[in-house]
């Protein structure tokens, strides 16, 4: 291996090549280097489900039902949460409190900016 490839998500140098994807050791991340370049054009951006980009303190609509662990019912589609956090680092990007669940994290593809 003559170049070092820098996992974009954790910055290990401990990657490896696996058929056409790069695998990280440290994280276990996998991408695809040829598509990073693409990716890079909008690091640091976390856009909504319609491609909108998202700001801390926007409100947001919830697209789908999303089931929440320990709750007996789903976060309905179509509920608004009001002044989110974004969290560009991890999976779950937007911090938020919604009304009858508290604070959690979404994942922006699934709300959309309103």
């Amino acid at each position: 291996m003559s170049d070092v490839v820098i996992c974009p998500k954790c910055n290990s140098e401990f990657t490896y090549q696996q058929d056409d994807l790069m695998v990280c050791s440290q994280c276990f991340y996998e991408w695809n280097p040829k598509e990073n370049v693409a990716e890079n054009d909008n690091s640091g951006k976390i856009l909504d489900a319609n491609g909108n980009e998202l700001q801390d303190g926007d409100s947001v609509v919830v697209v789908k039902d999303l089931p929440v662990k320990g709750a007996p019912k789903p976060v309905k589609a179509g509920t608004k949460v009001k002044n989110i956090r974004l969290r560009p680092e991890s999976d779950h990007n937007i911090d938020c409190k919604i009304d009858g669940f508290g604070s959690m994290a979404l994942k922006s593809e699934f709300v959309k900016k309103a």
